[in-house]
């Protein structure tokens, strides 16, 4: 199968911090927190594992730790797609890109991806 993935992917955990900012079906989740983590990242978007069903096209505000570096990045993402209960504790996967992120966050994260390449630069 071909990857379609325009950036490099690293699969590890990263601790996530989730505020829904706009979800324009499902107004009850509209500025609802949580806490999550994620599964896989790169620069343009995150794999995350939830225990709340985010439907395709919510905006997210995420906070992130990337905790090799002991970082934090903060982003606003938008819900491309969902895998629904694929675990027996009913959480689920999302994938988000990216939709408004700093140059400064993008550079945290392709280092924290490169581990470390130009953290003395």
């Amino acid at each position: 199968m071909e990857e379609k993935r325009k950036t490099r992917r690293l699969k590890e955990e990263n601790k996530i911090s989730l505020t829904v900012i706009e979800n324009k079906k499902h107004h009850h989740l509209r500025e609802k927190k949580f806490h999550s983590h994620s599964i896989d990242i790169s620069r343009s978007g995150a794999r995350i594992h939830s225990g709340v069903l985010l439907p395709v096209d919510t905006r997210v505000s995420i906070k992130m730790t990337l905790k090799a570096m002991g970082k934090m990045v903060t982003t606003v993402g938008k819900v491309k797609w969902i895998r629904g209960s694929i675990f027996k504790d009913r959480s689920y996967e999302a994938g988000v890109e990216f939709v408004c992120i700093s140059s400064e966050s993008i550079r945290e994260l392709e280092c924290y991806i490169n581990r470390g390449a130009c953290l003395n630069s």
